[in-house]
């Protein structure tokens, strides 16, 4: 897609990626508006903090008539109602992938994925290397908001994620699909749902890995189109991001990235269009029920401490 949009309107583009949210807006308060980004896709509930600092720049909607074409059930979100700093690029949800052949009992909660990896999957289990996402795997187990600002229950979180998980974790990888779900490198791996689907596709022998949406509770997020603040060529930048709003293109990214980009009727044409397992796509409005958005709130610090505590205890 990034090659269709240069060799039809011009210009060229650079990608870069970030682990986390907190690591992109590091770089950005530390350029102070001279990134050289132009496009940057931070999760919906970061953008709040972004747009008081100062790290993104307004749309001019007018630029981006390919609007029309998404579903409004994902636009004006709490973080930017008038969707005057961000656009859906896509959503997800939280869950994990386990090797079959390795653990054959059936894993189907958040409870099951930290008590496999304290046994069958015992030094090779990823989590995903984020701190929400770390915390939230204790917090989803353990019947308790993920949002928690609960001096208590954080600490509980921190001392069995240390002392207790911790020496299982053979890796902290937000992206397996990329190349541990393929080359079998693990045998239990947090995940995003469209990453586990490119790798489950993407393997020698995709019979071998389950995907589990668990339960009770698991995360739902957003990730958003933006323009930097101080971005040096505002005008290719809206000019990318309504491009990737045309029905085709929007069908496109979903089938390589695996996520649901909010695109009116997308996942009839996905269907009709026979793309595979669209079940690590679309979720049931009961699965949805039981998705539950992250906050940026006053223990965020909270969580990042505990993430970088858990790294230092793997010896990440």
């Amino acid at each position: 897609m990034l090659a269709a949009f240069t060799d039809q309107l011009g210009p060229t583009i650079t990608l870069d990626s970030f682990g986390s949210n907190e690591e992109l807006i590091s770089k950005l308060v530390a350029a102070k508006g001279t990134s050289g980004y132009d496009i940057v896709v931070p999760t919906g509930v970061f953008i709040p903090q972004m747009i008081e600092n100062g790290l993104l720049s307004e749309l001019n909607l007018d630029l981006i008539p390919n609007l029309e074409y998404m579903d409004p059930a994902f636009l004006a979100r709490a973080w930017d109602p008038e969707n005057a700093y961000s656009i859906c690029k896509a959503w997800g949800t939280t869950g994990y992938v386990y090797d079959k052949t390795v653990i054959t009992r059936d894993l189907t909660t958040w409870a099951d994925f930290l008590d496999a990896a304290q046994n069958e999957a015992s030094s090779r289990t990823s989590v995903l290397d984020d701190p929400g996402d770390l915390t939230g795997a204790y917090f989803w187990a353990n019947g308790i908001d993920w949002n928690t600002t609960d001096e208590a229950e954080l600490a509980a979180a921190e001392d069995f994620l240390v002392n207790t998980l911790a020496p299982n974790i053979a890796a902290f990888d937000s992206y397996p699909g990329g190349s541990a779900i393929p080359q079998g490198t693990h045998v239990l791996m947090q995940s995003w749902n469209g990453d586990a689907r490119l790798g489950i596709l993407e393997s020698p022998d995709p019979d071998r890995w389950q995907w589990v949406f668990p339960g009770p509770e698991s995360e739902i997020w957003m990730d958003n189109w933006a323009i930097a603040a101080g971005a040096p060529n505002p005008e290719a930048a809206h000019a990318f991001i309504n491009y990737v709003l045309e029905p085709e293109n929007s069908l496109a990214e979903l089938d390589y990235i695996g996520y649901h980009t909010g695109a009116t009727g997308i996942e009839q044409a996905a269907a009709d269009a026979g793309l595979p397992m669209l079940d690590l796509v679309f979720f049931t409005p009961e699965q949805i029920d039981t998705m539950r958005e992250g906050e940026v709130n006053d223990a965020q610090q909270r969580r990042v401490d505990i993430w970088n505590k858990t790294k230092a205890a793997a010896g990440a």
